[in-house]
C-alpha cells in the first residue's frame, strides 16, 4: 500500500477513535482530562519498559493506561477535598507525574529511544515504516492495527452501554437511581480514553491526540444538542480535518501533526463564528435584537401609561426619554412592522394589537410563564428564552 494512503488511513482511524470520547468529555466539562492524561502516562510506558525492555511490549500500552485511570483518580480526590477546582487539581497532577516519568528516563534510559520529543510531538510521516510483520508477512503499519483494534472495541462498547452513557453524562442523580453506577461509568470512559490516547501519541503524538479529542467534539456541540448528531459530526469534523491537514502538509512540506492540529483549529473557529445559533456572529445579532427588543418594549409600556399627547409624539423620544435618533428610528420601525402602534401627525398611538401584545409581555415579565407568549417566539427574540 502507499504510504501517503497509509499515512491517511491511520489519522482517520486515530480521528474516528478520538472522537468517540471525545465527545463524552466535553459533554461532562473534562476536556483537560485528555491533555492530563496524554502527558501523564509517560511514567507508566517507562516503568513498562523497564520491566519488558521491549518498546512494542503490548505491557507499555496497559500500564499506560493504568496511568491515565490513576491520573483521573488523583485529579477527583483533590478536587473531592473542596480546597482547588477542578482545573487546578488537574494542573498539580499531571505535571508530577510527568516529571517523574522524564526523571525516570533521565536516570536510567538514556540509552533507549524513549525520547520526550517523541511522546509529545509524535511524526505520522514514520509511521509506515513501523511495519506489523506476523510470520514473516507484512501485514501493515503497526499503529493501524493497534488503532484499529482500539476502535473496534470503543465502538462495540458505546453500542453496547450507550443509554448508560448518555443518562450518566446528562444526570448522574438519575443514572445512580436507575441503577446504573455513574462512578463504574465514568472511570470506564477514562479506561477508554487513557487506552486511545495510549495507542494513538505513538503515531501522532500527544498534541494532536488531544486535538482530535476535543475540537471535533466541541465545534459538533455549537451545531446541535442530540448526542448522536454529536457524535457524528465529530467524527466528521476529524476525519475531514485530518485529511484536510494531510495535504497541506503535503503542499506547504510542514509538519503533518501540526498541519492538521491547525485544520482543527481553523475548523473550529469558523464553526464558533458562524454556527446558526451558538455561533458568536448569531450570538451578538440575537443580543443586539434582544437590546432593541427591550427598548421597544419599554416603549409601548410607555405609551400604554400615558394618554398625553406631548408624551406620545415622536420627538419626545429624542427629548425626553433621551434615545438617540438612530435608536428611536429602529424602535419605530420594529413597531411599525409588528402593527403594534399607528403613526399619524407625528402621533403615535397603541394598536390594538400593541395594546395586548403589551399586557401579554408585561404578564409574561411579572410571572414568567411562557404559554401567554408563544406565538410571540417566533418574532421576538426577547420572548425564546
Amino acid at each position: 500500500m502507499d504510504a501517503q494512503l497509509e499515512i491517511q488511513l491511520i489519522a482517520t482511524v486515530v480521528a474516528i477513535a478520538c472522537a468517540i470520547p471525545g465527545v463524552f468529555l466535553v459533554l461532562r466539562k473534562m476536556a483537560l482530562i485528555s491533555d492530563a492524561i496524554s502527558h501523564s502516562i509517560l511514567p507508566g510506558i517507562v516503568i513498562g519498559f523497564f520491566i519488558t525492555e521491549d518498546l512494542n511490549s503490548p505491557l507499555l500500552i496497559l500500564l499506560a493506561a493504568v496511568t491515565g485511570v490513576i491520573t483521573v483518580v488523583l485529579v477527583e480526590a483533590i478536587q473531592k477535598t473542596g480546597l482547588v477546582k477542578e482545573d487546578t487539581a488537574i494542573g498539580l497532577v499531571f505535571p508530577a507525574l510527568f516529571s517523574i516519568g522524564v526523571i525516570l528516563i533521565a536516570k536510567n534510559a538514556n540509552d533507549v529511544h524513549l525520547d520526550v520529543d517523541a511522546v509529545l510531538l509524535g511524526e505520522l510521516a514514520f509511521a509506515p515504516f513501523d511495519r506489523l510483520i506476523i510470520s514473516g508477512i507484512d501485514v501493515g503499519p503497526k499503529s493501524l492495527w493497534v488503532m484499529g483494534g482500539i476502535l473496534l472495541a470503543t465502538v462495540g462498547m458505546l453500542f453496547a452501554f450507550f443509554k448508560e452513557l448518555k443518562v450518566s453524562t446528562f444526570d448522574a442523580g438519575l443514572s445512580a437511581a436507575l441503577g446504573f453506577s455513574p462512578v463504574v461509568l465514568h472511570y470506564g470512559l477514562m479506561t477508554v480514553s487513557s487506552v486511545t490516547v495510549v495507542g494513538a501519541f505513538e503515531a501522532v503524538g500527544a498534541v494532536l491526540v488531544v486535538a482530535l479529542m476535543i475540537a471535533p467534539a466541541a465545534t459538533a456541540y455549537l451545531l446541535t444538542s442530540d448526542l448522536k448528531k454529536m457524535l457524528v459530526l465529530s467524527v466528521i469534523f476529524g476525519v475531514t480535518s485530518a485529511i484536510a491537514g494531510y495535504w497541506m502538509a503535503h503542499f506547504l512540506d510542514a509538519s503533518i501533526s501540526g498541519s492538521m492540529t491547525t485544520v482543527l483549529g481553523l475548523v473550529f473557529l469558523t464553526v464558533y463564528l458562524f454556527a446558526p445559533s451558538k455561533g458568536l456572529i448569531a450570538v451578538m445579532y440575537r443580543q443586539k435584537q434582544q437590546r432593541t427588543e427591550v427598548s421597544l418594549l419599554t416603549f409601548l409600556l410607555h405609551l400604554n401609561n400615558h394618554d398625553e399627547e406631548s408624551e406620545r409624539r415622536v420627538q419626545h423620544l429624542n427629548e425626553h426619554i433621551n434615545w438617540q435618533k438612530v435608536r428611536s428610528k429602529t424602535v419605530l420601525d420594529l413597531a411599525q412592522k409588528n402593527n403594534l402602534i399607528a403613526i399619524e401627525n407625528d402621533l403615535v398611538t397603541l394598536t390594538s394589537k400593541g395594546k395586548e401584545f403589551t399586557d401579554l409581555a408585561l404578564e409574561y415579565i411579572i410571572t414568567n410563564k411562557d404559554e401567554k407568549i408563544e406565538h410571540m417566539k417566533d418574532d421576538f427574540f426577547l420572548f425564546r428564552g
